[in-house]
């Protein structure tokens, strides 16, 4: 059964549980809980709601809500409906159901209810977690709602949640979202201060937010302070790539591209397009077609 709904054969899968009972096996909770999370994962949550409507038969169980819960991310009403039902059956929400809702309603643009569902866990007993605060952050900086991403953060640390880097990204890419760049540096000397430390993630969010400002001298000045506190990924090569064909400094990207190559970054499709781009329009046509085919010699096939 599950085998069939992870292959996205959900009629097979389905047939599969309905016909237990023609052999006599009573579907169990394991038998339940298993094919909606398996149709869940497969992100078939309107095959998952059909089977829910089914639990009737079944005593009902957090963890087989919380498996639902996961699987709505794209259709939250959904979780929502379910969410509500688990409190009207008397199972208490804990602090994953609380942390899978905020996101599902955040991920879906609807904050004010994430909110709620906050305020409830307060209500409850249940302390908001410092995964929560990080989506609300986040979610408030995609939405430019810069004041209350700064007072949800300072919120934070008022009922006495530690910061981590991922929470400081958050803030960092909410002031970018609304080019305070300066802001950002702020936040950069308040982790210093509080000793925590920057990732690769931090690194290539003030990169892109510099460049689509078309701030290329202070992304590199940027790039070469922080790769001494932190190590970059593969992305953010392809950033300073990208930085130094816009300088038309293509030596430089070159040698920017040998040097992922030693710390063993395999570069991608976008890595690849970038510097072959770049090249193309520094007129150095025989190197960029070099490079057009090693990537389609790697397996790796040109954007169309």
């Amino acid at each position: 059964m599950r085998r069939f709904a992870r292959t996205q054969k959900v009629e097979e899968a389905i047939y599969a549980f309905n016909v237990m009972a023609k052999y006599d096996l009573v579907p169990n909770l394991a038998a339940f809980n298993g094919l909606l999370s398996a149709l869940c994962k497969a992100k078939n949550v309107r095959n998952a709601q059909e089977i829910f409507e089914l639990r009737d038969r079944l005593s009902p169980m957090s963890k087989l809500l919380v498996f639902c819960l996961t699987g709505g991310g794209e259709r939250p009403i959904f979780p929502s409906v379910i969410f509500g039902e688990m409190v009207d059956v008397g199972c208490s929400p804990d602090v994953v159901t609380y942390k899978i809702m905020v996101n599902v309603l955040c991920k879906a643009g609807r904050i004010g209810e994430a909110l709620e569902v906050v305020k409830e866990m307060d209500s409850s007993g249940c302390k908001a977690t410092l995964f929560i605060y990080s989506v609300l952050v986040h979610t408030y900086g995609v939405e430019n709602r810069i004041e209350d991403a700064v007072d949800t953060f300072f919120y934070m640390e008022i009922v006495g949640i530690e910061d981590d880097v991922v929470v400081y990204n958050a803030l960092i890419g909410a002031f970018c979202s609304v080019k305070k760049i300066k802001n950002v540096y702020r936040v950069l000397k308040d982790m210093d201060c509080k000793g925590v430390k920057p990732n690769s993630k931090t690194l290539n969010i003030v990169l892109n937010s510099l460049i689509d400002e078309e701030y290329t001298n202070e992304a590199f000045r940027f790039f070469r302070k922080m790769v001494k506190v932190c190590q970059p990924d593969a992305d953010t090569y392809t950033v300073m790539i990208n930085v130094f064909c816009k300088r038309n400094e293509l030596n430089t990207a070159l040698k920017m591209w040998k040097y992922m190559g030693l710390k063993e970054f395999f570069p991608s499709m976008h890595t690849f397009s970038v510097l072959i781009d770049g090249l193309y329009e520094g007129s150095n046509t025989s190197k960029a077609c070099m490079l057009l085919e090693d990537m389609i010699e790697k397996g790796i096939p040109p954007p169309l």
